[in-house]
């Protein structure tokens, strides 16, 4: 009698290593709070029993990750590493980082960039030409993509049943008193930017704080991530932002298209 084929769901649900899955789990959940955190502090997070969560911790402080005492733990500078590599071996952060330097230098402000990870941005790089960078422009910093102008502009690529639907299965919780949350104000705001090329919010993902985002395509047209400025709305009003940052945002988005795969 033949083989059956396995389906790819199979195939994945086979090649599924779940203890890995928990020890990642356990690491994301350090960042949940400042300082060291129990083993059952980290076992709640993490949802897991809390002998799992003792092999996992274990195992993590073996490898490096993790410091411990056996009652309160810590995650290790070794933890970095991880990061790095995704740095190192990310072609987007390579080919813009020249960009947001030559941009942030003209501006004499931070420029950053970001990509969309599920229903939130994350920033993966940026510059400042010299004011020290702002506590909430570190990088992996992440904020709600439906609130930000890097969010928008990204999301800005997907059909209107698309949009509509991802909008609707967000969590969309005001972060300040400006910021939209309703589904039909979103998506129109979200396909006039797309239209335009550009998406400014204003006070919407932080207070006091404006910014301008434009998106970056590879060399089929593809959106893959945003770029953006920003700064205090006491210092900079929004016509600046259009008047000054958006032809550079847009000059640096459009010098690196065709390096982009």
């Amino acid at each position: 009698m033949p083989k059956l084929k396995r389906s790819d769901s199979e195939e994945r649900a086979t090649d599924f290593v779940e203890a890995l899955d928990r020890g990642l789990r356990l690491l994301q959940c350090f960042g949940m709070t400042a300082g060291p955190m129990t083993l059952s502090d980290l076992a709640r997070a993490a949802d897991l029993p809390r002998a799992t969560a003792r092999r996992m911790l274990f195992t993590l402080q073996r490898g490096g990750y993790v410091s411990g005492d056996g009652k309160l733990f810590s995650l290790t500078p070794h933890v970095l590493t991880l990061a790095a590599s995704y740095l190192r071996s990310n072609q987007l952060v390579s080919v813009l980082q020249p960009v947001l330097d030559r941009v942030a230098t003209a501006a004499n402000e931070i420029s950053s960039l970001a990509v969309l990870d599920g229903d939130e941005v994350v920033f993966i790089a940026r510059s400042s030409p010299a004011r020290m960078f702002s506590g909430g422009l570190e990088i992996g910093y992440r904020l709600p993509a439906f609130c930000t102008s890097v969010g928008r502009a990204m999301l800005g690529q997907l059909d209107d049943a698309d949009l509509a639907a991802r909008l609707k299965a967000m969590k969309r919780e005001a972060l300040t008193p400006q910021t939209v949350t309703d589904t039909k104000a979103l998506l129109a705001r979200i396909a006039a930017d797309h239209e335009q090329g550009y998406s400014l919010v204003d006070r919407e993902a932080e207070p006091h704080f404006r910014s301008i985002s434009v998106p970056v395509r590879r060399y089929d047209g593809v959106i893959v991530a945003a770029i953006n400025m920003g700064a205090h709305v006491d210092r900079v009003p929004a016509q600046e932002l259009i008047d000054r940052f958006l032809p550079l945002l847009r000059e640096g988005a459009e010098a690196v298209r065709s390096q982009l795969l």
